[in-house]
């Protein structure tokens, strides 16, 4: 694991467990990366609750939710499809946040408007709904899945400190 990678987990674990807050994963081109990062830890069993690894489109449908109109109107690489899938592991579990990717890690499968390194990421709360955010980025297929993990960490750890300010229940 790199440095970058580690210090970024013990943020996360650090701010999960001051904050009382239960955290799962939705993947689909980082194919179980970031619930593999997340778990790297020992005792991540008490901020870490499951992760769905949901590659196929029919996965993503069967065991988040993702309803047919969004994969066919927006396609599988969008915000509509994180937020649903984001939404879905909340709805399916007992995490409090949870953290949804969806990407073309490459080498084929881009296309003009969704080149490879093309990634969307959305952060749900049970508490501030759901952000979502657009990445491209470059690289080989590992290193594509590589700054996704990266990216999914660090946005865990912003929307917990922007619960922390934005909540006086949480300081």
């Amino acid at each position: 694991m790199n440095k970058e990678l580690q210090t970024l987990l013990q943020q996360l674990a650090s701010l999960a467990i001051e904050q009382d807050q239960m955290i799962a994963t939705a993947e689909s081109c980082t194919g179980g990366l970031i619930a593999a990062a997340l778990t790297e830890l020992s005792g991540s069993s008490v901020w870490f609750d499951r992760g769905f690894v949901t590659y196929s489109n029919q996965a993503k449908k069967d065991l988040l939710g993702v309803t047919q109109e969004t994969l066919e109107g927006s396609g599988a690489v969008s915000a509509a499809t994180v937020a649903q899938m984001a939404q879905g592991a909340l709805a399916r579990g007992s995490a409090s946040m949870a953290v949804s990717v969806s990407g073309v890690a490459g080498p084929g499968g881009g296309s003009d408007s969704k080149p490879v390194g093309t990634v969307w990421i959305a952060w749900a709360s049970r508490d501030f709904g759901h952000r979502t955010r657009h990445f491209i980025f470059s690289g080989d297929r590992a290193s594509v899945r590589q700054q996704t993990v990266i990216e999914a960490i660090r946005g865990l750890i912003d929307c917990i400190l922007s619960e922390v300010s934005e909540s006086p229940t949480r300081h």
